[in-house]
């Protein structure tokens, strides 16, 4: 096989310098990798159908790296069959699309509206993808890069390869591992997006996903019968030497694959405690067959409010407890966070003081907020922990029956630590398991009218199910 090792036919010595007298090195590097591929090989592959990029992937292997992303589909094309009239007479592979990438590492696609899309070169391709990420209106200084393609391309792979192994097994290069199509685009374009958008690339809360689907079975040479897939990618596995070069004909692509950009940042947080004035309001939106039960809700008060200062997708709300729909919520509030997903922007603290104050300053106040803030993700474990170890404080109106002497609050007021048992309530039976819940009476404290006596109450939550309540007397 030594014989075929090589730069490929033709005189390029014009080529070469000519990149030489324009002092760019990196594209120098990649004509000299190109000329030195195999070139058997290499005729082979543009043969089959295989696009340059993939060839450099297959054939070049640890050559492969960012500087390709400086040339152009057409330019690697005429240094991979330069001087093959062979090659040259028959379609060119240039206006192919690759059976293997399905034109991914070409730069060619077809948008939403089914319409061919091409770019000779990475640098137009990254023009692209950053409009559409700056016409989502993210505010980001950091990013992560994603990259989805159909399985269809590893199955392709493995066949080419197969095809290559029965040829050229003894070759060192077919041994080695060689890049994927999804981590070979990222090579290609991550520098350039980076400097395009003026970000870093890291493990940012940020990412933009980069998504191929396959324009149609039929498309993507795929009208085989999954007894032959089947057979065909387990031979492929073997290194099985029973696909021809005619048998590649199946494998011809018509249509590239849709390509579509997607922009997600991971959820925020604002926490704050809220305040419910209306016996009329669910802590949740609350719908019984198709009717509303209440006047309105928490939930949607608080997150109806705040989305719109993130530019969020949607929201989560959650709650340290919960109240029934006809239970007020007053005192120092409840605590809550609301979760916004794929925020554009999050709001300055101005911004979240205007959200509160048009909450509390509404015209029918049935809630309130206040200490509304923008937290870390780190506030969901410390809301758990919460939840697992509560105090609550309520207050209670209570008659007796027989006035009360001093003796008998003196009594009242000396219980500590008093357990009692709960039996589940019956309103919550659907929800809940029917046991006896443990709690306990801290301490009461006394506020005197007679017959009546205003009673307030704390609740401790244990993660175990079991409740401690805390009741203080007042009037």
């Amino acid at each position: 096989m030594s014989a075929d090792t090589g730069p490929a036919s033709g005189d390029s010595a014009g080529l070469l310098n000519g990149l030489v007298s324009h002092g760019d090195s990196k594209t120098r590097r990649v004509y000299e990798t190109a000329r030195s591929l195999h070139s058997g090989a290499v005729k082979d592959l543009l043969s089959l159908g295989v696009c340059e990029r993939c060839i450099f992937r297959l054939v070049a292997v640890e050559a492969f790296d960012s500087d390709i992303s400086s040339v152009s589909t057409s330019t690697l094309h005429s240094w991979l069959k330069s001087g093959d009239d062979e090659t040259g007479s028959s379609e060119s592979s240039c206006s192919r699309i690759c059976i293997v990438c399905l034109g991914i590492l070409q730069f060619v696609f077809s948008d939403a509206k089914k319409e061919l899309v091409k770019s000779d070169s990475s640098s137009d391709y990254v023009a692209r993808i950053t409009d559409l990420v700056k016409q989502d209106r993210h505010e980001f200084d950091s990013f992560g890069l994603e990259v989805s393609v159909p399985s269809t391309i590893m199955e392709n792979e493995r066949a080419v390869l197969s095809y290559l192994k029965g040829k050229y097994s003894t070759e060192g290069w077919l041994q080695r591992d060689k890049i994927s199509v999804k981590d070979a685009l990222k090579v290609l374009l991550l520098d350039q997006l980076k400097a395009s958008l003026g970000a870093e690339s890291d493990s940012s809360s940020f990412h933009i996903r980069l998504t191929y689907s396959k324009a149609s079975d039929e498309a993507q040479g795929a009208s085989e019968t999954t007894h032959e897939s089947k057979k065909r990618k387990t031979d492929a596995e073997n290194g099985s030497n029973c696909i021809s070069e005619n048998s590649f004909e199946k494998y011809q692509v018509y249509e590239p694959c849709i390509f579509s950009v997607h922009c997600n940042k991971m959820p925020i947080f604002f926490s704050g405690r809220y305040f419910k004035y209306s016996r009329n309001v669910s802590q949740s939106r609350w719908i019984i067959d198709d009717e509303r039960m209440g006047e309105a809700s928490v939930e949607e008060i608080l997150g109806g409010n705040i989305l719109p200062a993130c530019l969020g997708d949607s929201y989560k709300f959650h709650a340290a407890g919960r109240e029934d729909i006809d239970v007020r919520m007053l005192g120092s509030g409840r605590p809550f966070l609301i979760e916004v997903q794929n925020s554009r922007q999050c709001p300055s603290e101005q911004s979240l003081k205007e959200v509160e104050e048009k909450i509390n300053n509404s015209e029918k106040k049935l809630v309130g907020v206040k200490d509304l803030k923008c937290i870390g993700s780190q506030c969901w474990a410390m809301m758990r922990e919460g939840e697992a170890e509560k105090q609550k404080q309520y207050v209670a109106l209570v008659w007796i029956s027989r006035p009360l002497e001093e003796k008998d609050f003196n009594s009242v007021s000396s219980l500590k630590e008093l357990k009692i048992l709960q039996k589940t309530p019956v309103r919550v039976l659907h929800r809940r398991s029917p046991l006896d819940r443990e709690k306990i009476i801290h301490w009461l404290v006394k506020i005197y009218r007679e017959f009546q006596i205003l009673l307030t109450l704390k609740l401790l939550l244990f993660s175990n199910n079991s409740q401690s309540l805390w009741f203080q007397y007042s009037g």
